[in-house]
């Protein structure tokens, strides 16, 4: 094979240049992947259905600033840490990229009052609570409702569940 000096030279005359953009372009990949995007290993203990989708299809973001329950647009959706989550608005989703950590329901979307005995329950996702800008959602159907005896010991409760969701998911 024939070397051609003019492509050579234009290589060794932007190589500077061609550094630059091959580190900027890596480096931009490497960030858009570490951005929080990692799926954690306590995925597998959230409560999700095979859809990976969260809240079932409730809006994480109504909950803290409309405390509300708001039924989402499946297509409005946004994913963080292997889990999709769906919005109401345009609006919602936007608060959520900007801080998604902040709206993520506590014990995987597990009923807090059941986390507390180490037990993992479904939940009513209409039937919540925030506290100290934490989502709190309870199971509520036929056996009662998980939320009245969480607000009787809710201080203790927390302890519990926390220390329950620790040793289970590790988060």
């Amino acid at each position: 094979m024939k070397s051609n000096p003019l492509n050579l030279r234009f290589f060794t005359d932007h190589l500077p240049l061609l550094a630059a953009l091959a580190a900027t372009i890596a480096c931009a990949s490497f960030q858009s992947i570490a951005a929080d995007k990692t799926v954690p290993a306590a995925i597998e203990h959230y409560n999700l259905g095979a859809d990976k989708v969260a809240l079932k299809g409730y809006d994480p973001v109504g909950y803290l600033t409309k405390n509300q329950a708001l039924k989402a647009n499946k297509e409005i959706s946004a994913q963080y840490r292997g889990v999709t989550y769906y919005f109401a608005s345009e609006e919602n989703k936007k608060l959520f990229s900007e801080s998604p950590a902040k709206y993520v329901p506590a014990y995987g979307g597990w009923c807090a009052t059941a986390m507390a005995k180490g037990e993992k329950v479904e939940i009513d996702p209409t039937n919540f609570k925030v506290t100290n800008g934490r989502l709190f959602l309870f199971y509520k159907g036929l056996w009662g409702n998980a939320l009245k005896d969480w607000n009787k010991d809710e201080a203790n409760l927390t302890v519990k569940a926390d220390a329950n969701w620790k040793t289970s998911a590790g988060e």
